[in-house]
């Protein structure tokens, strides 16, 4: 019984009273605000970008519509939507080939905004390692290893 508890313990830890006031909490706060600032960034660029594409997109396939079907025929204009629409698709493969994501609106965006996001970091000098450090020691979590250890002990 007394294994089970201490499993419990280590799964869901007790809060931990620290000191309010640590500077590191501060840190953390600001360092909180700056990255929130920067996704919020990160997501009006995206989203700015992937509508540009979009709209790119839909204009071209307007403009060939209203020339094949109102100015010229068919016939004539039927290499030339291809070969656009061919050399329009091409970017998407080294993309897909890089980042192994689906061809999808959400797969596109997870992708640019980590592009934008670490641009961004660098840019303003945001320091993730420190950050990373802070959030671990303020909001930790238990590790793969003590769950497992944890199921472990409860099996046998």
């Amino acid at each position: 019984m007394e294994n089970v508890t201490k499993s419990i313990e280590c799964l869901l830890p007790l809060p931990q009273i620290r000191n309010p006031n640590d500077p590191r909490r501060k840190d953390l706060k600001e360092l909180e605000a700056i990255k929130k600032a920067i996704d919020q960034k990160s997501h009006s660029l995206v989203r700015r970008e992937l509508q540009a594409g979009l709209g790119y997109m839909i204009l071209q396939t307007a403009l060939f519509m209203r020339l094949t079907f109102w100015e010229l025929t068919w016939t004539l204009w039927s290499q030339y939507v291809f070969m656009s629409h061919l050399y329009t698709s091409w970017p998407v493969t080294p993309f897909l080939l890089r980042t192994s994501k689906e061809p999808s609106f959400e797969g596109f965006y997870q992708s640019r905004f980590e592009s934008k996001q670490r641009k961004l970091m660098e840019a303003q000098n945001f320091d993730v390692e420190r950050y990373d450090e802070l959030k671990k020691l303020f909001y930790p979590k238990p590790s793969s290893a003590v769950v497992s250890k944890i199921i472990g002990s409860i099996q046998n």
